[in-house]
């Protein structure tokens, strides 16, 4: 309850002057504006709700190792480290990981009024995936298994929305193209340009990881080479068996008769 009142706290305080009474066609009182995208969009509040949910995305559980890729849909080697190093390990670490994906990578944004043009390094094809998956992360916790299923596919945005209909049955791809051509999805892009153009130091080429909010060389070579490797090593907690720790061990022989 403590966080949902700083939250509305929040959007007040960033409303502009004037901007604290609710939108006419907002039917939710203001404790529930941010429960949801389309209560926000509703409201009038979307800005002011995703910056809110920007500063609280970094107090998570204090002793995962937070692990963030920062890419593009169509890089070659972005879908190469998702699919085969950081969603697997996700899925056997989950409980001492916690994985960030934010979709932009080398992308350029130009503003446009009250909206912002995207140009992406392959093409629009990429920049579509990129919001597509934006979209996603923004509006299921399917999210990972969704772009998974994309980012392993011969064709990602071919893939999408039978992806979706496989891992969220409930999500109905109409909402899903509405964030997409939609002031939320281009919204929410901006967002992840504003996080990649916070990096420190600043992103170099893509994929780009950080551990920790932090990247190294060594770090992204370990992340890389073994993720799995380096989560265990760096969790501070309690060893997971995962890890090869806590769990039975059953040795059981055979011998020569």
């Amino acid at each position: 309850m403590k966080a949902l009142l700083l939250l509305v706290l929040t959007v007040l305080a960033n409303a502009p002057f004037g901007g604290c009474t609710a939108s006419p066609s907002c039917s939710h009182p203001p404790w529930k504006w941010c429960s949801s995208l389309d209560d926000a969009v509703q409201c009038g509040v979307l800005k002011q709700c995703l910056e809110s949910n920007f500063t609280k995305s970094h107090h998570k559980k204090a002793d995962q190792v937070e692990v963030a890729l920062y890419y593009e849909s169509l890089c070659p080697g972005c879908r190469m480290s998702f699919t085969e190093m950081l969603f697997p390990t996700w899925v056997l670490l989950g409980d001492i990981m916690s994985l960030t994906l934010v979709p932009f990578g080398n992308a350029q944004e130009k503003p446009d009024g009250q909206k912002f043009n995207f140009k992406c390094q392959h093409g629009e094809q990429e920049c579509l995936g990129n919001m597509i998956e934006t979209c996603l992360l923004n509006m299921t916790d399917a999210a990972y298994q969704i772009i998974y299923c994309m980012e392993s596919s011969s064709d990602v945005i071919k893939a999408a929305q039978s992806c979706v209909q496989l891992y969220s049955p409930d999500l109905s791809w109409d909402s899903v193209t509405s964030c997409v051509k939609g002031d939320v999805g281009n919204q929410l892009m901006h967002l992840n340009a504003l996080k990649t153009k916070a990096l420190q130091p600043p992103h170099q080429y893509v994929p780009w990881v950080t551990i920790n909010g932090v990247h190294t060389e060594d770090l992204q070579e370990k992340a890389l080479n073994s993720l799995f490797t380096l989560v265990c090593s760096m969790y501070k907690g309690p060893k997971i068996p995962a890890c090869g720790g806590g769990g039975r061990h059953y040795r059981s022989y055979s011998h020569i008769e």
